[in-house]
Order: C-alpha cells, then sequence, then structure tokens
C-alpha cells in the first residue's frame, strides 16, 4: 500500500470511533462474534454460502497504547474486504447513522484551492441553510423571523457538523448525526424520524424545488412553501454561495444514513448553473413578500442615494433617497420617495452623512426592499443638529468680534 493510501487509511482513523465502526458493521451484514466490554469486539462476515469471507478484532480501549495501530489496522482490513478505499470507507461508516450533504464548488483552480474569503462566505451560506431548513422542518408555516421553534438551536449546537473536504474541485461536507435509534412502542404503528433526518429531508426537497422553480414556474408551490421545503432564508443561502463570478455551477448531493430509510427526495445531483443562480432571485422574491407582508415600521440609517425625481409633477421638490438600514438584523438597501420639506431633510442627512429617521409600509417588491404609503420623517435629530451649528457658528462670530 502507498504511503498516501496509508495516510488516508491514518486520518480516517484519527477522527472515526470503535462505535461508529460497530454500526457500520452491523449494517453490512457482519455478525459480532465475541465482545469483550470496553476492550475489543470480534465480528465476521459470512458469504452466501456459509463460508467466512472476513473476520476483524475491532479495538474499543482507546486508552491502550497501541490502541491507534490497531483501529488503523481494522480499517485497513475492512477496505480490503469492502474493496473500498480510505476516503470510500470513512464516508460509509459516517453515513451508517449520520446523512452526509455534499456542496461541490466548480471553478476554475490551479492549485486545488479557492479564496479565503470565499470559504468563509460560503460556510455562513451552508450554516443559513441548514438552519432555514431545520426551522422549516421544526414548522412548515414559520415565518422564519423572530424566536424559532423548539429544537432547531439544538439540531444546529449539536446535531450538524463540518466534515472533511472531499478530492473533486472543492466539496464541502456536511454531517448530520442522527444519534441513537428511538426505541419502538408496542403499540406503535411508524417508527419516529428522527429530527435531523427530517431537516435533512426538508433540505433536500427544498434544493430540488428551488432548482425547478427557476426552470417551471409552479405558483401552487408558493400557497404553502414550507410543504416543498421552500424558504427565503434557502434560496438566499444559495444566491449567496453563486457570488463569486469565477464559480461555473453548484453540485448539491445526499448520501443517507443505511439505519434509517432511504427517502424519496436527494437521490440525484442537484446542479445549479449559472441560468439557475440568475433565476433565483425571483423565486426568493416571491417567498419574501410571502414570509414579509407589508408592515408599518420606523427605520433609522443613512441616506446612500438622492435623485431628483423628475416624473413627479408637483411644485413641491421630490426626490428619491436610498436608505441604509436595518432590516430584520441584517444591511440592506430601502428605496423610498421623499417631498417638500422632507426632501430638504434628506438632502441635509446625505451632505452631513446624519442619521435619516422615517416610518413607512416596508414591503419588498421588484427585487427591493421600499418604503411605501403614507412617508413619515422624524426630522427631531436633524433639527437639533442644524440649531447647534447655528449656535456654533454664532458663537465662533462673537468671538472674532471680540
Amino acid at each position: 500500500m502507498s504511503p498516501s493510501a496509508l495516510g488516508d487509511y491514518r486520518e480516517a482513523a484519527a477522527t472515526l470511533s470503535p462505535p461508529a465502526v460497530s454500526q457500520f458493521l452491523a449494517a453490512h451484514d457482519w455478525e459480532l462474534e465475541a465482545r469483550q466490554d470496553h476492550v475489543r469486539e470480534v465480528w465476521r462476515l459470512a458469504g452466501p454460502n456459509g463460508n467466512i469471507e472476513g473476520r476483524i478484532m475491532l479495538p474499543l480501549a482507546q486508552d491502550f497504547a497501541d490502541f491507534q495501530r490497531r483501529f488503523e489496522d481494522t480499517l485497513v482490513s475492512l477496505g480490503h474486504i469492502h474493496s473500498m478505499d480510505a476516503v470510500e470507507l470513512y464516508e460509509g461508516i459516517l453515513a451508517t447513522r449520520a446523512d452526509l450533504f455534499f456542496v461541490r464548488l466548480d471553478q476554475a483552480m490551479l492549485d486545488g484551492t479557492i479564496p479565503f474569503q470565499q470559504a468563509e462566505k460560503t460556510l455562513q451560506a451552508l450554516y443559513k441553510m441548514v438552519r432555514a431548513a431545520a426551522t422549516t422542518a421544526a414548522d412548515p408555516s414559520h415565518s422564519h423571523r423572530g424566536r424559532r421553534p423548539a429544537g432547531v438551536a439544538e439540531f444546529l449546537e449539536d446535531d450538524v457538523r463540518l466534515g472533511h473536504t472531499k478530492r473533486g474541485s472543492f466539496v464541502f461536507t456536511i454531517v448530520t448525526r442522527l444519534g441513537d435509534p428511538s426505541p419502538v412502542l408496542p403499540d406503535q404503528v411508524d417508527p419516529i424520524t428522527p429530527f435531523p433526518r427530517r431537516v435533512m429531508e426538508t433540505l433536500a426537497r427544498g434544493l430540488e424545488t428551488a432548482e425547478r422553480m427557476t426552470r417551471h414556474w409552479d405558483e401552487q408551490v408558493l400557497e404553502e412553501p414550507g410543504r416543498s421545503g421552500l424558504s427565503a432564508g434557502l434560496v438566499e443561502s444559495l444566491e449567496d454561495m453563486a457570488q463569486p463570478v469565477q464559480l461555473r455551477q453548484v453540485d448539491l448531493s445526499f448520501e443517507w444514513a443505511a439505519a434509517e430509510p432511504r427517502p424519496d427526495v436527494g437521490l440525484a445531483t442537484i446542479v445549479l448553473d449559472r441560468d439557475v443562480m440568475g433565476e433565483l432571485p425571483r423565486v426568493r422574491e416571491r417567498l419574501v413578500r410571502q414570509e414579509e407582508p407589508s408592515r408599518r415600521e420606523t427605520l433609522v440609517g443613512i441616506v446612500k442615494g438622492l435623485s431628483r425625481d423628475e416624473s413627479s409633477d408637483q411644485e413641491v421638490e421630490t426626490a428619491s433617497v436610498t436608505l441604509a438600514a436595518e432590516v430584520n438584523g441584517k444591511q440592506r438597501s430601502v428605496h423610498l420617495t421623499v417631498s417638500g420639506e422632507d426632501h430638504d431633510w434628506a438632502i441635509a442627512a446625505y451632505r452631513q452623512k446624519l442619521p435619516f429617521t422615517v416610518t413607512g409600509d416596508l414591503t419588498y417588491e421588484k427585487r427591493a426592499w421600499r418604503l411605501v404609503g403614507d412617508i413619515e420623517v422624524d426630522a427631531s435629530f436633524l433639527r437639533h443638529h442644524a440649531g447647534l451649528q447655528l449656535l456654533a457658528g454664532d458663537v465662533a462670530q462673537d468671538e472674532g468680534g471680540d
């Protein structure tokens, strides 16, 4: 065996645990022949004719000085018996009681690396994606605003992990641990699906639906988007991931845990190419409008843009304002129209880079946040600041006269 292959097995042994290997063996028709608690297990694999095709010793005592070497030997033997290399065996063992979610970034790379900033933004997008799926799985009708359903925070903290990257472009591996099987009650007809599996099914269904909606619009899906795993947060996470211009496409695939029944989703790779990415904002806008109905809101922000509204036939001055303000905990550009005295205060705030406070009906339309309806500008701070400036000017003039 080559040194690199041995290194792969060594890396797998450093990450895996004996109980995970035991579950893998039990799920692949191995029989437990003998067990010495906290020391070792002996497993055998019977062939179709009753002959023994493999027999291994699995060490359990991790405090033994030679544990790591013996554990590596066990993995090497399993790889040989199952005709798997170290990476395939590692994923197979993980997938026994864990669902695996692979995100492959297809882009030009000279040395198999991606920019650090892109990696950071991709991880943030993946966290947002999984959180959105967990929220929908817990409550399909949840607005994805405010307090999230019970169980979501615990799932994100304990049950979902970032695994090793795979070879082939750049692949992120998300591992969702299913935990121990739920006991089946005497009068129970169907076993209870673990919440982590429900999250992964919701994620797969949402991703498949989002991709399909970009190609074939289905208005009925938007009547109850949660039933299809869709949410604005999920689609927005895909947009965040697709921002780098060098990215050709994103491939999303699932490997389902062998210990649970195989679901009816996530069975094929979901491909998001540039055509799909370009249509995602349209899908997100419709979802946001449904999740974020128009509401009265007071925003405080900085005027980033100000342009005269030439279409207005009124005698008073009217301008279109772009306000950088926080919406649902995230900085957004909000568009509104002001006129008359409010127009003058907007100019003052723009020129002096002062906070601009305005109230209106916050809505999301035409791929942008907007304040519409009865617009009310609170100019008290601007008036106060103008008064201080005037007072400072008077003082300076008096001192100059002296």
